[in-house]
């Protein structure tokens, strides 16, 4: 028994339901690692939702989700679940946050989807089949350069003491391109590039729960994925990403690995 595209997009939007139901209000809010790595009674909340459902379908399959780490013994059967993607900006109120369900069959991503509970936009992929923004066909936009480029990317927790902060690259891009945004979700970022709302993403360090159905997304609607070094494996390792259009990615790659 394998899922179907429409039953994640279907248990996303349910957890969208939990998510919404607790914005802005008084919930419990602890930090983590670090007091910019936040987890909220939500995230929780949402995680235990999806999980305890897929569970109940696929009780051997192999499930890594931001909150509860791993459980499941079936390998050839991934999910990687994401159950409050842009969690600080949650915890502020801002509504700018997603639910990412990935599946990966066979070493494969094979379905994904992101869903923007505030905004009511459900992003989704199949792979060899495409990308649909709540149904309706998307396509990554075709940017030729940097110069008429929007771009968008993001920052690890560790900030405060990595010297591999991104901020070099931040302020070099942004002198290249039309602008680079920061919206706090790695999964939205990737959805906004599959739809053509973005012309490129690039991140140094992220985790594979928050990029693996964007990263699919984005692939299906005609985006290059790979890690910063150019690797099509970008959920192994210590996962990075950069996607864009084919001929973007090459300059968003060049740029990345140019001497300071």
């Amino acid at each position: 028994m394998t899922p179907t595209l429409s039953e994640m997009e279907l248990l996303a939007r349910q957890a969208g339901v939990i998510l919404r139901a607790g914005f802005r209000q008084n919930i419990e809010i602890t930090a983590k690692t670090t007091s910019i790595d936040l987890v909220t009674e939500m995230d929780r909340r949402s995680e235990e939702f999806l999980i305890g459902s897929l569970q109940k379908h696929y009780p051997d399959h192999h499930f890594i989700a931001e909150e509860s780490g791993v459980q499941g013994q079936d390998t050839a059967h991934i999910w990687y679940i994401d159950p409050l993607d842009g969690t600080v900006n949650y915890a502020h109120g801002i509504p700018i946050f997603a639910v990412s369900i990935a599946y990966i069959r066979d070493g494969q991503a094979t379905l994904g989807v992101v869903y923007d509970p505030m905004q009511d936009e459900c992003f989704s992929a199949e792979r060899g089949r495409g990308a649909w923004l709540n149904g309706t066909p998307v396509k990554v936009a075709s940017a030729p350069g940097l110069g008429s480029a929007l771009l968008v990317t993001g920052f690890s927790y560790d900030i405060w003491n990595n010297p591999v902060n991104n901020l070099d690259h931040f302020a070099r891009f942004s002198l290249r391109s039309q602008g680079v945004r920061r919206l706090g979700s790695a999964a939205l970022d990737l959805s906004y590039v599959a739809a053509g709302r973005f012309d490129g993403y690039w991140e140094l360090q992220v985790k594979p729960w928050d990029i693996a159905a964007g990263a699919l997304i984005a692939s299906e609607a005609g985006a290059r994925v790979t890690t910063v070094n150019g690797d099509a494996e970008y959920l192994s390792g210590s996962p990075s990403i950069i996607a864009a259009n084919p001929a973007l990615h090459a300059e968003l790659f060049s740029l990345l690995h140019a001497p300071q």
